[in-house]
């Protein structure tokens, strides 16, 4: 098998089913990512790409990420040219698209099987735009989305099959392109992931907190509204006025992995952190984390708090399930995919601050019933393991068709 795999912040999703596949006797894996992409540490098979430049200042603002798609599949074709003038020509091509790099890809392997990640498909309505009434939108956004659809709409055309993550993610694509697109998670690490009675996490202020502790966490890649942020601090808020022994641990970085900027902060913490009072002594901001300390904060949750609009769903509210954290969800469509109310966890509104702080509340009490509900999201988290994500892909590779592995439930 001679497998080229393409994502521009290489290895993204893909890093333990590249691991595995670089293993394989037989097997020839490549990859494609941008310059800036961090690589796949004891894999040597990556060749960085560089934009020719950057897209126009002036161009117009329904075009702007139409054009940058068209600049990332020009670099991305002309390393591909490079590496078939080595000799490489896969027999598969697996490709996160959501920046363009698979545009030209037909155009240099024509006999390249072309497989996409399909995260998502925009729509102005019943998904994450205008979810939030804080946050309503234009008819330019409304514009600006239909038309970065046209870059999805190619890449669905062009691909010869195609997975999503999660069920709720597929039903997002036209109906047109579903019979292409198979459900198929890429998994997580559930044998490192699992609780731990001796875990303990410092904080910068020097606190020690431990397993059993009345821990609060969060955790996103940045802490923005697209996750829930604006959201849990205020709920956090009413918690410390309620409970004065409970911490929180709040993992995430000052940017914007979605949505918009905040106008009148320098970030979407600073911005709430005028809006709520919450004591400083218990609240601790630890920015992003390397990986053995973010599953010691996983660990040490006495109430995980995951809030989403109805979007991508996170690696994060897996891996806490799969440490026995106690989950409380956001009732969005994404949650509920892996999230049963009063069985693997509890589901409250997403804007209903009081619901949430009473939810989170219950689960730092404890008791048998939150004891039975964080066994089995443990349970259910091995479902999304990385034997069965490697599964799942290994008969996507091979099969004429997309249907992928067994769709979980």
């Amino acid at each position: 098998m001679r497998l080229l795999v393409i994502h521009q912040n290489f290895p993204g999703q893909f890093g333990q089913l590249v691991t595995a596949w670089a293993c394989r006797p037989g097997w020839e894996v490549r990859a494609l990512g941008r310059e800036t992409a961090p690589g796949l540490p004891g894999f040597d098979g990556l060749l960085h790409y560089k934009l020719a430049r950057a897209p126009h200042a002036q161009q117009h603002g329904y075009l702007r990420q139409m054009e940058s798609a068209t600049l990332h599949g020009q670099a991305a074709a002309r390393a591909m040219l490079k590496l078939r003038d080595q000799g490489f020509r896969p027999d598969v091509i697996l490709a996160h698209p959501g920046w363009g790099e698979t545009l030209y890809a037909k155009d240099v392997f024509p006999d390249a099987r072309l497989i996409h990640l399909c995260e998502w498909y925009y729509n102005a309505d019943g998904q994450d735009l205008g979810f939030d009434p804080e946050f309503p939108i234009s008819f330019d956004d409304r514009a600006r989305i239909r038309t970065w659809n046209a870059l999805h709409t190619l890449n669905l055309t062009n691909c010869d099959a195609a997975v999503s993550p999660t069920h709720w993610q597929r039903s997002r694509h036209p109906e047109i392109f579903l019979p292409k697109i198979g459900v198929q998670h890429e998994g997580i690490d559930t044998d490192s992931l699992a609780p731990d009675a001796q875990a303990t996490v410092r904080t910068r202020s020097g606190a020690v907190l431990k397993a059993g502790d009345p821990v609060i966490t969060y955790v996103a890649r940045n802490l923005e509204p697209y996750r829930g942020f604006h959201v849990f601090m205020r709920a956090l808020e009413r918690l410390q006025k309620q409970n004065r022994q409970c911490h929180a641990i709040i993992v995430g970085a000052d940017g914007v992995s979605y949505g918009k900027r905040v106008r009148d902060a320098t970030n979407w913490r600073e911005k709430m952190l005028q809006e709520v009072k919450l004591d400083p002594a218990r609240t601790h901001f630890t920015g992003k984390l390397p990986r053995a300390q973010y599953l010691k904060v996983l660990q040490v949750s006495a109430a995980h708090v995951y809030l989403t609009y109805p979007f991508v769903l996170s690696w994060s509210l897996l891996e806490a399930m799969a440490c026995g954290a106690a989950v409380i969800g956001s009732d969005t469509a994404p949650v509920r995919e892996a999230v049963t109310d009063g069985e693997t966890g509890a589901l409250v509104p997403f804007f209903d601050v009081e619901r949430i702080a009473e939810a989170t509340a219950g689960a730092l009490e404890g008791g048998s019933a939150w004891a039975a509900r964080r066994l089995a999201a443990r349970q259910l988290a091995q479902r999304y393991s990385m034997q069965a994500g490697l599964a799942g892909y290994d008969v996507l590779l091979a099969a004429s068709s997309p249907k992928v592995g067994t769709p979980i439930p």
